[in-house]
């Protein structure tokens, strides 16, 4: 029995060895969701986080599914391959990525992370491993997995395509005062990455990179320079291609100036070990259990505040009037923009599916504001996105009711999985843990 067969073998007991009247979640060391996680019993994945291996000439990796992207581009630069798309924060991991969806600036000619997954072995709600494929008895899981977030099962292997990378990235930041010209634009760029940045009504840009063989100069914003600050300074910059995936990560793009730790007093004193998204992941968990920040400004006697905790696609064709509603209802600034387009127009995901010949724009933006008295606007926001044909991640705290949440994430063939892969409700239902536990943070 090799490695990975005694984890798998391991991991069956345990599950079987878990309660059955109990919803099963898995023990994760680290978290990107925002959702409120409830007390269940957990399994343990620990020696699911490993690179089995690499393929240069497939260009494909053998992969663990608690595996984060930070280690698997570390094992796949020195072959000069990198994942076809890679989320923006190191902690991310392939399983979650993949049930729970990502995105990045390779994202409007790669798609999304479970768009590169050629199979995918799941441990299932009725205790079950299975293989799914797109072309094998089980392909109703592998297209449906996707936006399924641990409701239908788990992954614990994937063998996922690469591509190839060239040592350096050279970026040019497009200023644009108008939002419907950048839109207007933003199809006809060529580049290897593509992605924006909102900094108010009348400051936009677009970021295009492209890979080079070498570069003159490269800069670093890994310690005491910010990148997302460098948008509106330089025209044109060049990083390594690993400190460009993880330009976001040292600071959470700009969510770290919560922390203080953008002010350049402080910040020369911190290690560049804790400057990275895990880390203030971890003080916002705790800021949150013990409810520090509200506490404060009770002090303060300041309003009570709405966290607006959201990524949404929108088509091209509406991102303009998107953007306008934003600005006028909401209000939050810097806004992170990433174009998006399905990579093969054939698949049919089923839990989360886009116009295979639209391209969408993911709109970022992740801050706390007053509460308006009697106006929720993230429900807002959920409405604005149905009426411009858009689709809203499932990673943050969601405010649907639950007809519309069904009809919206495909609830009639979501039911069918479920029967097939977790008759007994073992896991957790989708709309359960995406609305209904959140609201209980």
């Amino acid at each position: 029995m090799n490695g990975y067969e005694a984890r798998t073998a391991r991991l069956r007991q345990d599950f079987d060895a878990l309660p059955a009247d109990a919803k099963v979640r898995l023990a994760k060391k680290t978290s990107n969701l925002f959702r409120a996680r409830t007390a269940a019993p957990r399994l343990n994945v620990d020696g699911f986080d490993r690179v089995l291996s690499v393929d240069p000439h497939a260009r494909t990796a053998d992969v663990l599914g608690m595996t984060t992207y930070e280690h698997l581009v570390d094992a796949t630069l020195p072959h000069g391959l990198m994942p076809l798309v890679v989320p923006q924060l190191k902690t991310i991991t392939i399983g979650g990525a993949v049930a729970g969806l990502g995105i990045e600036s390779t994202s409007f000619r790669n798609g999304m992370p479970h768009e590169s997954v050629l199979d995918i072995e799941i441990l299932t709600g009725d205790g079950r491993i299975v293989r799914a494929r797109a072309d094998n008895e089980h392909a109703g899981l592998f297209y449906g997995f996707p936006n399924s977030y641990g409701t239908l099962g788990y992954a614990l292997r994937l063998t996922i395509e690469l591509e190839p990378v060239k040592p350096f990235v050279q970026l040019r930041h497009i200023r644009f005062d108008d939002a419907r010209q950048l839109f207007d634009v933003l199809e006809t760029q060529q580049a290897d990455f593509i992605d924006g940045t909102v900094f108010s009504r009348n400051e936009l840009y677009l970021t295009l990179g492209t890979f080079m063989d070498t570069a003159a100069r490269t800069s670093d914003y890994s310690g005491q320079d910010i990148y997302y600050q460098s948008i509106q300074r330089k025209h044109e910059d060049a990083l390594t291609t690993r400190d460009y995936l993880w330009r976001w990560d040292t600071d959470w793009f700009w969510c770290s100036r919560a922390f203080g730790v953008q002010n350049p007093r402080i910040r020369r004193f911190i290690p560049r070990r804790y400057l990275r998204s895990d880390v203030y992941w971890r003080l916002l968990a705790v800021d949150r259990r013990f409810q520090i920040s509200r506490r404060l400004d009770r002090l303060r006697n300041r309003p009570e505040a709405e966290q607006v905790i959201q990524d949404v696609e929108i088509p091209v064709a509406r991102a303009a009037e998107f953007l306008e509603f934003f600005h006028d209802r909401i209000g939050i600034t810097p806004i992170w923009l990433c174009p998006l387009r399905q990579r093969d127009p054939r698949a049919a995901w089923t839990l989360y599916t886009l116009d295979p010949n639209t391209t969408y724009v993911n709109f970022g933006f992740w801050s706390s504001i007053p509460s308006e008295p009697g106006v929720s606007r993230n429900r807002l926001i959920e409405e604005m996105v149905e009426e411009l044909g858009g689709r809203k991640s499932l990673y943050s705290t969601s405010f649907y009711p639950e007809d519309e949440f069904r009809r919206i994430y495909n609830g009639a063939d979501y039911d069918v999985l479920k029967k097939e892969y977790d008759p007994d409700n073992r896991l957790p239902d989708l709309y359960h843990k995406a609305v209904r536990e959140g609201r209980t943070s």
